[in-house]
């Protein structure tokens, strides 16, 4: 027992001219089940547990606590290190158990306000300095047993969180390797779905990481942990990731099959990723495909293809499936077309005033003042740019036969400008 557990060299105070400690003794055997009648009534939690482990160690437990309490009150010490030790084991196994911490906590304090209620009606006037001696050494127990009991819960909780992320982790490295997904998800302790959506996200920056003073690590942190959240929270299951503060790769499970993955599959799920964007505070570009568990790691490799067409082409944020970019993706495959196409706007090599005024104007459906609002210059530029770019390319954007090769030649340009890389997925570094 530590000196630093003393609350003071106060006598055991008396109730009525009987100590209070003797008072709780000869009233031990009707306290303890008026406690655990407590305990059932008001903590669900409790309530659940086998009606075996009420009886036997939480019984024991309550009657631990009061014996406890009842020496305070006689000797003024507060409980040593073996006696917080057993109380950080105890609440260890109610964490195992999937008690909720302030469960726990809570029936240490309902157990204190049973002995209060036990002995307090016998005070009177004469009592109040003994009263408050109570009250002293009552709040002195409750801070040493609260502050153990969170400690073992935090420890137990920690250990069983890295185990959990441990045997998740190894269930998406199966899956994305192609290997043995059924005896990962067993460890893991998660059921197989019919269908997990693979997501790959490239996630832009917070605003808080454009600020020059601000740790840009930590704002990076905060906003993948945002994702991270609102992903368990709007999401059903138990997502399976690998982010870092540029986005990475999400697994999402699914009971729609992927042969019935349909419209409004789709708009809940772009739904979804404006859910994200928001909640992490950072624009985010997503490309997606649903596959049955045998078959995610080939969705991984084209979600990861889509996600480069998708940023080459130029697309903004938002949900991105294989139907919404089939032109630049097949144009993207590798091939003698492809760079053929690429060929035809070499002319414009050096010139991105051009290339952007051709993909602007094809973008709002050929539509000169829309174009010129969104390059933010006067509509006769963007005549000017067009007919520059008609001259060295032999291409007209305004001419119907023409326009589905320019669409074309610029999405292998830009394939062919970005290395024309179009396999894998990137797992990011996980933070």
């Amino acid at each position: 027992m530590t000196a630093s557990n003393a609350v003071g060299p106060d006598p055991a105070p008396r109730l009525g001219g009987v100590p209070v400690h003797e008072r709780l003794r000869l009233s031990a055997a009707a306290l303890a089940p008026a406690v655990m009648a407590q305990l059932v009534t008001l903590l669900p939690a409790y309530r659940a547990l086998p009606s075996e482990q009420l009886r036997d160690e939480i019984a024991r437990e309550v009657d631990r606590g009061i014996r406890a309490f009842t020496e305070v009150l006689r000797t003024g010490e507060l409980p040593g290190e073996a006696e917080l030790a057993r109380i950080s084991e105890s609440s260890a196994r109610r964490a195992d158990e999937g008690v909720p911490l302030e469960a726990v906590v809570g029936a240490y304090h309902l157990g204190a306000q049973e002995c209060a209620a036990q002995v307090l009606p016998a005070a009177g006037p004469e009592d109040l300095p003994d009263v408050l001696l109570v009250q002293q050494r009552l709040l002195g127990y409750l801070r040493l047993v609260s502050c153990a009991v969170a400690a073992g819960y935090v420890q137990e909780r920690q250990t069983a969180l890295g185990d959990e992320q441990v045997a998740r982790q190894s269930l998406l490295s199966e899956l994305l390797e192609g290997g043995d997904p059924q005896t990962a998800a067993d460890r893991a302790g998660l059921p197989l779905p019919p269908c997990y959506l693979v997501l790959g996200i490239t996630m832009g920056p917070h605003p808080d990481e454009l600020l020059p003073d601000v740790n840009h690590a930590v704002a990076a942190r905060r906003k993948l942990r945002r994702l991270r959240n609102e992903l368990q929270r709007r999401t059903a299951g138990v997502p399976l990731s690998s982010l870092s503060g540029t986005g990475g790769l999400v697994l999402l499970p699914s009971g729609t099959p992927p042969a019935d993955f349909a419209g409004t599959d789709r708009d809940g799920l772009a739904r979804l990723v404006g859910q994200l964007g928001r909640a992490c505070g950072a624009e985010l570009l997503v490309a997606a495909a649903p596959a049955a568990p045998d078959d995610v790691a080939d969705a991984a490799r084209l979600v990861g293809e889509l996600r480069e067409v998708a940023q080459a082409s130029g697309r903004g944020p938002g949900l991105y499936l294989l139907d919404d970019v089939l032109l630049e993706y097949q144009l993207s495959r590798p091939g003698p077309a492809r760079d053929r196409l690429a060929a035809l706007l070499a002319p414009l090599a050096g010139r991105p005033e051009l290339l952007d005024t051709l993909r602007t104007f094809l973008a709002c459906g050929l539509v000169r003042r829309q174009a010129a609002a969104l390059l933010q210059v006067h509509p006769n530029t963007v005549d000017y740019r067009l007919r520059r770019a008609s001259e060295l390319t032999g291409l007209d954007a305004a001419r119907g036969a023409d326009q589905l090769t320019l669409r074309a030649a610029l999405a292998a340009h830009d394939t062919v400008r970005h290395g024309g890389r179009t396999g894998g997925h990137d797992l990011g570094r996980p933070v």
